[in-house]
């Protein structure tokens, strides 16, 4: 059985955390913690998750408490991770960070885009992108683990396939990304409230999003060089759910994609290419760990659009999270993450 802590417990990834570890049977959590809701039961927070966790309460951060854990997920906001993760790796702890603390390798980018210096520069050597597709092997040995982005699952699972065969121009990449309400978190702000979100769409950060350096970071590794990508995210008014419609110029025209996609991710457990000429929707991977893609080709021309979609809250955070445990320790990949999406 995997001790698991968790710090930072009262987001939206925190809550769905345990939401997929209340299923998971390897899987036990020890420690939840929350300076703000410490004492509070997890089940008097979450009523969804009675009869799971009632007799866990959360607590303020101990690194001697969480260093007694197997593993410690961090479900916190940029910056936390840099303070605690050393001295829990330096106790044996295995880190699984859901923020963006250690996804960008190069320090002084990450300071650039998030607006302050990097905490701890010096474990950037020994984190691993946790991009399972991609990754699995150096994920199997890692000490720390940053789990990707939401917008960056969506996009790098969908270009992939065409970067890694040579065939897109990568110069030329587009990325059209929507994003459902909750991927703003829990905190309160009036951008996320109803009555501004719903009924409503907007494209926003078109000069340049956070997510934009990590996206880029995975696309050059799979072209072997420089990419040239357009991200433009806009937010939907739904709770869940990334949708990425991606555009690449694929000049030769022999290639049969849809043969390519699915030889991509013929043993990928979470990945599903939809048959030829499909339009994946959001609502399908609701609650589910899966990025469900399709390709297409226009009127049979040299520009590709691939469609991807994933819950930004599963697939794009917690859910990966978990499929980054099993692997971090040799369990089966699909343990606490085979359910379905949820439908209606």
């Amino acid at each position: 059985m995997v001790k698991v802590g968790i710090v930072g417990g009262t987001g939206y990834t925190g809550v769905e955390l345990l939401r997929l570890l209340a299923s998971h049977p390897q899987a036990e959590v020890a420690v939840i913690t929350s300076r703000s809701e410490a004492g509070t039961s997890v089940a008097d927070m979450y009523p969804n998750l009675r009869g799971h966790y009632d007799n866990l309460c959360f607590s303020v951060p101990d690194t001697k408490t969480l260093g007694a854990c197997d593993v410690v997920f961090f479900a916190t906001p940029h910056g936390v991770a840099h303070s605690l993760a050393g001295e829990l790796l330096a106790a044996g702890t295995k880190v699984i960070d859901l923020s963006a603390d250690f996804r960008l390798q190069d320090a002084e980018e990450w300071a650039k885009w998030y607006g302050q210096p990097h905490g701890a520069p010096e474990l950037l050597k020994d984190a691993v992108y946790g991009l399972p597709e991609v990754n699995r092997e150096q994920i199997r040995n890692a000490r720390l683990i940053a789990v990707p982005g939401c917008y960056p699952t969506a996009t790098q699972l969908g270009f992939l396939p065409l970067l890694e065969a040579g065939l897109a121009d990568a110069s030329r990449l587009i990325a059209d990304c929507k994003s459902g309400v909750s991927g703003a978190g829990r905190g309160a702000a009036v951008g996320s409230l109803f009555c501004e979100a719903g009924e409503s769409m907007k494209a926003y950060s078109v000069k340049g999003h956070r997510h934009l350096p990590e996206i880029t970071q995975g696309l050059r590794r799979a072209a072997g060089g420089d990419v040239g990508l357009t991200f433009v995210p806009h937010l939907t008014p739904m709770i869940r759910g990334i949708h990425s419609t991606l555009y690449a110029t694929v000049v030769d025209k022999a290639v049969d994609l849809q043969a390519l996609f699915e030889k991509r991710y013929a043993d990928e457990p979470f990945v599903d290419v939809m048959p030829a000429g499909s339009h994946p929707e959001t609502r399908s991977v609701r609650g589910a760990n899966v990025c469900r893609i399709a390709v297409h080709r226009p009127q049979g021309g040299d520009l590709v659009v691939v469609l991807s979609v994933i819950d930004n809250l599963v697939k794009g955070a917690s859910g990966q999270a978990v499929q980054n445990l099993n692997i971090l320790f040799g369990l089966d990949e699909r343990l606490g993450l085979s359910h379905a999406g949820m439908l209606p």
